[in-house]
């Protein structure tokens, strides 16, 4: 599953591995509460990575499906072993395997599923 692979290198302490992972035309979504992150390309992508604050992150994913070209995660992130929120991510693959298209929503108000890790918040 691509979406593992990819969560797996953004969680590592070299998240630019995670290029590898992308076509060059690769467009994205990042929707975080009070702004959107977008781009056309893997360039773009790495830019984003670039900017963001080196943190002791984890995305757990807690369910996944995949029909055809399209993978789904839903997840929980922890800073620390601490839950700081929740995603719900999709990604189109290319034929070759590679994540062509990206869309995520992270929320700090709402969990979709219950996180064995916390006592009940939402």
């Amino acid at each position: 599953m691509a979406l593992r692979a990819y969560f797996a290198g953004m969680d590592s302490r070299q998240p630019e591995q995670t290029l590898e992972l992308l076509e060059p035309d690769f467009r994205f979504l990042i929707a975080l509460p009070g702004k959107e992150v977008t781009g056309t390309s893997r360039d773009d992508f790495a830019a984003y990575i670039a900017g963001r604050n080196p943190v002791d992150r984890t995305h757990e994913i807690l369910r996944h499906s995949r029909d055809g070209d399209l993978e789904t995660v839903y997840g929980v992130v922890t800073e620390g072993g601490e839950y700081v929120g929740s995603f719900h991510s999709a990604a189109v693959l290319s034929p070759g395997g590679l994540i062509a298209r990206y869309q995520a929503f992270f929320t700090v108000s709402f969990q979709l599923i219950d996180w064995a890790g916390e006592r009940s918040r939402v």
